[in-house]
């Protein structure tokens, strides 16, 4: 007993050594953990301080839409009841027009912010045609030797800034509304027509030459979707609205550097509906459809649906594809800057192989990776893959082997799940800002044939509207144009022509005139009971869908326009 007692005396300095150097690693920790603590303590503050920031900001946001819900719901509710809203135009009234003191008021603040326009005030219609005559103001393009016309490469004037004017002021009485029954300052406009936006279609015309020379059907349908990927392409950073056409407006454009000429109308305007008919001059395709843009605003973004099919035949090879667009979304109409989405599935169907290329316009997503992102497959008529299809409608699309394709996806959506797992989203990011992509080009997967890629846009594109090279021709006009196209053609139009010469307040007060007119040109039709009549396209079937559709009558070409309407 003695001799443990003492064995345990002499280790006793050794324990307590022991147990003086784990005190001490355990101070050590105590205070590592300390400044942790009050780093992390920091942090969260900070994290707090910038989300009781964003909050208040929401806040305040929710509650102006909140008070825009509650008037979509009262315009349901009347719309249910049979009695008509107040805020909606009744059916005497065009579409795109205002009560004369809605659009003084507009106008008056258009011109508070616009006072560096053109002083050239209340020049008349007479005068202005004789500057278009003589080819001043419309930057008609000179011939070169070779007979192909050279076409101009800028506007006569840039874009006005609309940093000093809210969009918000416009659009929140409009929830739920569609915007085809809103008039906008001409400050948010570009200066084209509806319908020259639609000829935008035939920027890559190229595609459908080279799918006509093809032999075999799946690179023809390869051609046939990269050409409806491009025909959204020249959307990428075009906010601004285009003018919507009046009733009976026609635009026409020959092309012969292209290989085509393109005829359409503005068909109807309740709803508003456009409709165009192109043609190979080789007579090797004919590109043809209507389109109703359904617009409506949402709170934050406006979104635009393009009813409506298009169809395009391959005269040489018996063939007709129709398909419909993508919806593309307008970003940041409250606050923000202002970004473009496309998205939605795209059914491209060849009527005689019964293949199909189903494209998908993926949302931007939450850390922006899928951003202008198009994916795909063709399919045979037994939906079996034969080619899978890639891309960005922003730049460009390839084609690869399905087997490949769905290998190379799959490791990329491991990939992407680590990454998620190993990143988190910052507090401090604006949810109103556009979202970054990963990458702003795309990862090209090995064995992968380019379909197509854009064309970069003219280095003063940014101050004339984003406007792509071919965007830029579109209303040009010289002595000679104008004395062959009939007097609807919306180059003609002066507001617009007012408006790309930099004269906004003459294109605002010429706005105004037109849709007076047209209203008044209604209302006398409804009093004697006259029935509009289109002047070049029918209403029937599609003929190779069935759907309802607007069909070329034909004959503009042979110029022979009379008893045309005055809507000018």
């Amino acid at each position: 007993m003695i001799k443990e007692c003492d064995m345990d005396k002499d280790m006793l300095p050794s324990f307590l050594q022991k147990v003086e150097v784990v005190s001490e690693a355990s101070r050590e920790t105590c205070v590592a953990l300390s400044d942790c603590l009050n780093l992390f303590t920091k942090q969260e503050r900070v994290r707090n301080f910038k989300l009781e920031q964003e909050q208040e900001k929401n806040k305040i946001l929710s509650e102006a839409l909140e008070t825009l819900a509650t008037e979509h719901h009262e315009l349901e509710r009347s719309l249910a009841e049979g009695s008509p809203p107040r805020s909606i135009l009744s059916e005497d009234e065009f579409y795109d027009a205002l009560s004369e003191s809605e659009s003084e008021r507009s106008l008056s603040r258009l011109e508070a912010v616009t006072a560096c326009s053109s002083e050239e005030e209340g020049e008349p219609l007479s005068s202005r045609k004789q500057r278009m005559s003589a080819g001043q103001d419309c930057g008609g393009g000179d011939a070169l030797s070779n007979g192909i016309k050279k076409h101009r490469t800028s506007l006569p004037s840039p874009m006005f800034s609309r940093n000093d004017f809210s969009i918000w002021s416009i659009l929140r009485k409009c929830i739920g509304m569609e915007l085809s029954k809103i008039t906008m300052p001409v400050i948010f406009n570009e200066p084209l027509s509806f319908l020259q936006r639609l000829t935008e279609y035939m920027e890559h015309t190229y595609l459908i030459h080279k799918a006509s020379s093809f032999s075999d059907s799946v690179e023809r349908m390869q051609c046939v979707a990269a050409f409806a990927v491009s025909a959204v392409a020249s959307q990428w950073e075009r906010t601004g609205k285009p003018f919507n056409p009046l009733l009976g407006e026609t635009y026409e454009l020959v092309r012969d550097d292209l290989g085509f000429r393109l005829i359409s109308e503005q068909v109807s305007h309740h709803p508003p509906i456009s409709a165009f008919h192109a043609e190979g001059l080789n007579n090797d395709f004919i590109f043809h459809g209507s389109i109703y843009p359904k617009l409506k605003f949402w709170g934050k973004s406006v979104e635009a649906e393009p009813k409506g099919t298009i169809t395009l035949e391959l005269l040489e090879h018996s063939e007709a594809y129709t398909w419909t667009n993508p919806t593309c979304c307008v970003h940041n109409i409250i606050v923000g800057k202002l970004w473009i989405e496309q998205y939605g599935n795209v059914e491209i169907t060849n009527h005689k192989t019964g293949d199909k290329c189903v494209l998908n316009f993926k949302p931007c997503g939450l850390f922006g990776k899928e951003l202008h992102k198009v994916e795909g497959y063709i399919q045979d008529k037994s939906k079996k893959k034969l080619c899978a299809l890639y891309g960005k409608w922003t730049e460009c699309l390839y084609s690869v082997d399905p087997a490949t394709f769905d290998a190379y996806k799959k490791n990329d959506k491991k990939n992407t799940e680590e990454k998620k797992n190993s990143k988190q989203m910052s507090s401090s990011e604006e949810s109103d800002e556009m979202p970054m992509p990963d990458s702003e080009s795309v990862s090209v997967i090995p064995g992968s044939a380019l379909l197509w890629r854009i064309a970069p846009r003219p280095p003063n594109s940014a101050q004339m509207y984003n406007f792509t090279s071919f965007a830029m021709v579109l209303n040009e006009v010289d002595k000679d144009m104008e004395s062959v196209i009939p007097k609807t053609d919306c180059r003609l139009r002066p507001d617009i022509r007012a408006m790309e010469n930099g004269e906004i307040d003459q294109a605002s007060e010429e706005k105004k005139r037109l849709e007076e007119k047209q209203r008044a040109a209604r209302k006398n039709r409804s009093k004697s009971e006259e029935d509009w009549k289109t002047r070049w396209f029918h209403q029937g079937p599609n003929p190779y869908n069935g759907a309802q559709d607007w069909l070329y009558s034909g004959s503009y070409w042979d110029r022979n326009y009379f008893n045309l309407p005055d809507i000018y």
